[in-house]
């Protein structure tokens, strides 16, 4: 058993995901055919077109660029958090077919912030080592091992309990993720994955999240009273996440 940090890994994308935006959306204003339409998309200026589409709301043509992400080293609790959002796919390591006998575990961020954090990290720890055992004891009395064991065993697991996924989701919808999960006032763990997955899809299609981000950034908080009230600090966070990838 280990403490584990999540961490966001693009594995795949659609190819040339901008020029396929762009040739979709001239399609629709084009008389001429998909190929020369495409053609035209791979030479053109895409930046100054993409920048249009968003403002003129065109985001269905987002839709035809996906991402694949890996998430490793994350929690049940940000599995259920992320799986809120619906147009997305996932493939989850389930814990009926895996033994989790020696799960690895996500350390909440709150208790490294408390005056005593060393020995309150311990504590959890403690806690943890203690739920595997509780687990090793439920799949002893359940029959040992497999699957049938498994899936009744893992009701004493934590929501702290390692798991790993891959997701796709598509251009317009991780717009959406980005401006809820980038958010100051979204959870810290998901927060943190969604800023690493920002910035992986942005090494790869500037232009089609080069507005991306929380609500903030692109006109008043949505927050309302519960706003954090930091949008230069997120702005200059965010410059500096890209900027970091750059190097």
């Amino acid at each position: 058993m280990e403490r584990v940090t999540g961490k966001a890994e693009l594995i795949r994308y659609t190819e040339r995901p901008e020029e396929t935006v762009a040739a979709a959306a001239r399609l629709c204003y084009s008389p001429e055919g998909a190929g020369e339409v495409i053609e035209k998309s791979g030479s053109a200026d895409n930046a100054r077109y993409i920048a249009m589409l968003k403002n003129m709301g065109h985001l269905s043509t987002f839709e035809h660029a996906s991402f694949t992400f890996a998430l490793t080293g994350v929690s049940r609790a940000l599995l259920a958090q992320i799986t809120r959002h619906r147009i997305a796919s996932f493939s989850v390591r389930s814990q009926r077919y895996v033994d989790q006998s020696d799960f690895n575990y996500v350390l909440p961020e709150g208790i490294k912030n408390l005056p005593n954090a060393d020995e309150l990290i311990k504590k959890f720890d403690g806690q943890m080592r203690t739920i595997a055992l509780w687990y090793g004891e439920w799949r002893g009395l359940l029959g040992g091992g497999g699957e049938k064991t498994n899936e009744d065993a893992r009701f004493v697991l934590p929501n702290a309990c390692e798991t790993q996924l891959i997701v796709t989701m598509n251009a317009r919808e991780l717009l959406h993720f980005f401006s809820l999960r980038c958010c100051n006032r979204a959870q810290w763990e998901i927060r943190s994955v969604a800023w690493q997955m920002l910035r992986a899809a942005s090494e790869v299609a500037p232009n089609l999240f080069a507005s991306a981000g929380p609500a903030c950034l692109n006109g008043v908080c949505p927050e309302g009273k519960k706003s954090c009230g930091k949008r230069a600090q997120v702005r200059e966070y965010k410059d500096g996440l890209l900027k970091e990838r750059q190097i």
